[in-house]
């Protein structure tokens, strides 16, 4: 039985099909290497992918061997398939995305900062096109769609410091220039500089004060909270202050001398809250480390393309050679960098 004239038809095609996934996985490997897995800008790495994968189809569709008219209905196919499924999710998957592009847009936080959206609280581990994942202070990884963060306000912890605050409310029979100096001395405490102290309000049985400092290293944000918080308690209590609300000194059934604080504590401090973040957020520790290694190698790389595009000194006749120089440690810093981004993993869940 001759074979050939089956055969000989899947040649026709099989040769353009076989160019057409070579060419398909070039470009991939080129999309991959233009944005690799540790790049900072993994949206436009997955919008190129996805229209990669869309050319590719069709023109897988145009080397069948088929008809013109046959070739044409598999486009149209293919085309009203394409429109249904965007369509059915166009509400949810290009809302978030165009979303995603306007985070990026306007660029208002990054990986490792602090954010706060209604009730979720955490530090940033991921930025993709549709979501956007935080890590709370459980450890847990919560994401949030990229339209639910343009759809609702949100606060981002500044990197370079924000303020740290404590809010007590005390008696009217105690002097507020004695709640200011105690309050001032648990800031001090607490390790915050330029503390200060303000009354936030005049309650029918209380007086609302709150002291704040800044905090300059804000990776230890949730332990300078807590230890504001310790260091008022102390403060007040040493300086004979009582935390308690009037109406319940007018109730209790006790004598009016009566302080409701414990007793001097003379153990010494201690340190209860430890390295708390780095359990709390280390998913995110890591996405801030990889964050500012590649603005690191960014920053390389500007200056590597400057020097390059200057070039040396013609009148000076050691420039040439401090000028390669440069280049070649600034090449081999960026190369470091990128080995250092490769062998970045999350930690394990």
């Amino acid at each position: 039985m001759d074979v050939l004239p089956y055969i000989k038809p899947i040649g026709y095609w099989l040769g353009p099909l076989a160019a057409v996934i070579i060419v398909t996985a070039a470009a991939f490997w080129l999309i991959r290497r233009t944005w690799p897995d540790h790049s900072d800008d993994r949206l436009s790495r997955q919008v190129a992918l996805i229209i990669a994968t869309v050319v590719a189809i069709i023109i897988v569709l145009l080397v069948l061997p088929f008809d013109d008219d046959t070739q044409g209905q598999l486009i149209s196919l293919f085309g009203l398939v394409l429109t249904a499924v965007v369509a059915l999710a166009s509400t949810n998957f290009a809302s978030n995305a165009m979303s995603g592009l306007m985070l990026k847009a306007v660029g208002s936080f990054k990986a490792g900062d602090f954010l706060r959206i209604d009730d979720h609280f955490g530090r940033v581990t991921e930025k993709s096109l549709l979501h956007t994942e935080i890590q709370t202070e459980d450890r847990d990884l919560v994401t949030l769609p990229n339209l639910y963060l343009i759809s609702h306000p949100y606060r981002v912890v500044r990197s370079s410091g924000t303020l740290v605050s404590c809010d007590v409310s005390l008696g009217y029979d105690v002097h507020r220039r004695q709640v200011t100096k105690l309050l001032l001395e648990a800031g001090e405490a607490a390790e915050l500089k330029d503390s200060f102290v303000q009354v936030t309000a005049l309650g029918d049985f209380s007086i609302n004060y709150r002291v704040s400092g800044f905090l300059a290293d804000v990776e230890n944000l949730i332990s300078k909270r807590t230890s504001l918080h310790v260091n008022v308690l102390d403060a007040l209590h040493e300086g004979g202050v009582e935390i308690v609300s009037p109406n319940f000194m007018n109730q209790r059934p006790v004598p009016t001398d009566h302080p409701v604080m414990p007793s001097r504590y003379y153990g010494g401090d201690e340190d209860h809250m430890g390295s708390a973040e780095k359990l709390m957020f280390d998913k995110a520790e890591l996405a801030s480390r990889v964050e500012k290694l590649r603005e690191q190698r960014n920053q390389l790389t500007i200056e590597l393309q400057t020097l390059q595009d200057t070039g040396p000194d013609t009148s000076d006749p050691k420039s040439s050679t401090q000028h390669t120089m440069e280049l070649t440690w600034r090449a081999k810093q960026i190369e470091a960098l990128d080995a250092l981004l490769a062998n970045q993993a999350p930690p394990e869940d």
